[in-house]
């Protein structure tokens, strides 16, 4: 299984970034799905997640600026990104949890390799 993210970049503050993360490989299923973010000297957190079915959560660090969406047809993520400050500059990652085979009903945590977002004051 392989996840790979683009759409990272440098911007300036208040401007917005779509990042998307496309996944490949042995997908059987793809259950949740989720951004992550990770600043310099910090824990890696939680941005946004969202379910199969469609069901979102934020941090609240960005809710009501960032949206979080899937095409599950396509096995791909996308995150927009709008009114960005120099805090959200961070390296973001995407994770899926994935059922690689049919006879095996366990979901397995899969990371994408990262993609930097810079946002300038």
């Amino acid at each position: 299984v392989q996840l790979v993210e683009s759409g990272g970049g440098l911007v300036q503050a208040g401007g917005s970034l779509r990042l998307s993360c496309a996944a490949s490989g042995s997908l059987f299923s793809i259950n949740s799905m989720g951004w992550y973010r990770q600043a310099p000297g910090k824990q890696r957190e939680s941005v946004a997640v969202i379910s199969s079915g469609g069901v979102s959560n934020y941090a609240d660090s960005v809710k009501g600026r960032f949206t979080i969406s899937r095409d599950n047809a396509k096995n791909t993520m996308y995150l927009q990104m709008n009114s960005l400050k120099p805090e959200d500059t961070a390296v973001y990652y995407c994770n899926a949890e994935v059922r690689t085979t049919w006879f095996s009903a366990s979901y397995y945590p899969y990371w994408g390799q990262g993609t930097q977002v810079t946002v300038s004051s």
